[in-house]
């Protein structure tokens, strides 16, 4: 299986725009890539999505065990010709500073991926070199297959660079990127802009043909296409639900709510769950029929007038939610199931009333890393004592929390804080922090079987 994976020497390299010309470029050529991001990234995955015409999945070796890693590479990439893993931080930052855990050089050393280095050239010259030569010398089992260059000024800055690194260092570069802002991707608090929010297919179409533009120009594409993985790709297909009667899930999908591991999904579908899509900032009501509720992430501070504003779907959440039928929700869902929201004009939106707590924005990151969930009494989404990792990373704060009873007890990595969470009411489980349901194995299970017993007591009782 061709395959690589991008990293950088830091964040804001531009990782993200060398990886998003490479899939446009590898798309035009007719070669069916399968993208891939390291770390819990909603963002970057989205726009993987977009570009590639396929549907991008985390890598996550802190989150997820190694053998989960792999079957998520594989599963992902059977009927591909080639993956693209974009790393993430630089190449070796990850959860501790001592060792490579929970970073991009872990993730190519797991999956046997040969990665390729982007260095930001901006404003430097000959000092290039001693980057490039540092990450060659610093972990002797993280070869460097290349190194791409990216903002360069002009072909003679190009030059200069070229001069450098070939007089220093071993790996061969394979190509550069120019200053081009028409192909940055808009940023804001949480990082870049949604794929949702992206314009029209016809924009889209205009955006690959730059980027592939980009790549056929300025990278060695044929040298990049001949990189190999080196993981066995023997494919295994998924336990599947059989004989069990099918559940429908609604999955709330547009600008405001965008942030799911397509993984997560994956799962409930295994178990039996129909994925039915809907738009709570668009849709008059709740799609019919459904037997439970998942409402991720996202952008809900956004869109908050337009939320407030559609009184009919509020109402539809609320009488789903009195139905007794489980809902769950993460961070931006969250907000959504809560009484108000007041976002940083200082304006307060209405939301579902289905929790008594109200939220506000914030001016900076209020939690942000990695999280270890101790499920503390059985609930929707698994017993009491089931542990599962995922992460926290979010711009706004409870600010009116009336007593409501928790199922978590959530260590956060990065402050070593505790505290208890996951506000379980009833049928209802809403949190912060973002699971990923690979991380334990019963998760989907038990969310699917939840909404099966709702079903199998109303169809006894009707």
């Amino acid at each position: 299986m061709k395959g690589m994976l991008i990293a950088g020497t830091a964040s804001g390299v531009g990782k993200t725009t060398v990886v998003l010309s490479l899939l446009a470029a590898m798309r035009r050529r007719g070669c069916r890539v399968q993208p891939f991001k390291g770390g819990p990234d909603f963002l970057d995955t989205g726009h993987h999505t977009r570009i590639s015409g396929r549907v991008a999945r985390n890598l996550d070796t802190w989150m997820l065990s190694s053998d989960a890693n792999r079957d998520v590479l594989r599963e992902a990439s059977n009927d591909a010709d080639a993956i693209l893993v974009e790393g993430m931080m630089g190449l070796f930052d990850g959860k501790e500073g001592a060792s490579d855990v929970g970073s991009s050089a872990e993730i190519a050393k797991l999956l046997k991926l040969p990665v390729v280095l982007v260095v930001d050239a901006a404003k430097s010259a000959r000092s290039v070199a001693a980057v490039v030569l540092g990450f060659e010398l610093f972990d002797p089992q993280s070869t460097l297959a290349g190194v791409i260059l990216n903002r360069v000024a002009s072909d003679r800055h190009y030059r200069m660079l070229e001069a450098a690194i070939a007089s220093t260092c071993k790996t061969p570069i394979m190509g550069w990127i120019p200053r081009e802002p028409a192909l940055a991707i808009p940023e804001r608090h949480l990082g870049l802009h949604t794929a949702e929010e992206a314009d029209s297919p016809a924009e889209t179409e205009k955006m690959i043909d730059a980027l592939a533009a980009t790549a056929e120009k300025h990278l060695d594409l044929d040298r990049l296409l001949s990189l190999e993985c080196g993981l066995e790709f023997k494919y295994n297909a998924a336990d599947r639900s059989e004989n069990k009667p099918a559940v429908r899930i609604g999955v709330a999908r547009d600008r405001a709510f965008s942030f799911y591991y397509e993984d997560n999904l994956d799962l409930l579908r295994q178990q039996g769950a129909v994925i039915v899509p809907f738009s709570p900032a668009n849709d008059p009501s709740l799609p019919a029929n459904l037997d439970g509720l998942y409402l991720g992430g996202g952008y809900p501070e956004l869109y908050a007038d337009q939320l407030s504003r559609n009184t009919n779907m509020l109402t539809s959440v609320r009488d789903f939610a009195a139905s007794g039928r489980p809902v769950y929700a993460e961070c931006g869902g969250m907000i959504y199931l809560s009484r108000q929201l007041t976002t940083r004009d200082g304006v307060a939106h209405s939301m579902a009333g289905v929790l008594p707590c109200a939220f506000e924005m914030t001016g900076k990151l209020v939690h942000f890393g990695y999280a270890t969930v101790t499920i503390t009494k059985d609930c929707i989404v698994g017993p009491r004592g089931t542990v599962i990792r995922g992460h926290s990373f979010h711009y706004s704060r409870i600010s009116e929390k009336p007593e409501m009873p928790t199922a978590y007890r959530v260590h956060y990595s990065l402050s070593g804080r505790e505290e208890s969470e996951g506000f379980s009411v009833g049928n209802i489980l809403a949190s912060y922090v973002h699971l990923h349901f690979r991380a334990a194995p019963s998760i989907a299970p038990h969310l699917v079987e939840a909404a099966r017993r709702v079903r199998s007591l109303e169809l006894a009782t009707a």
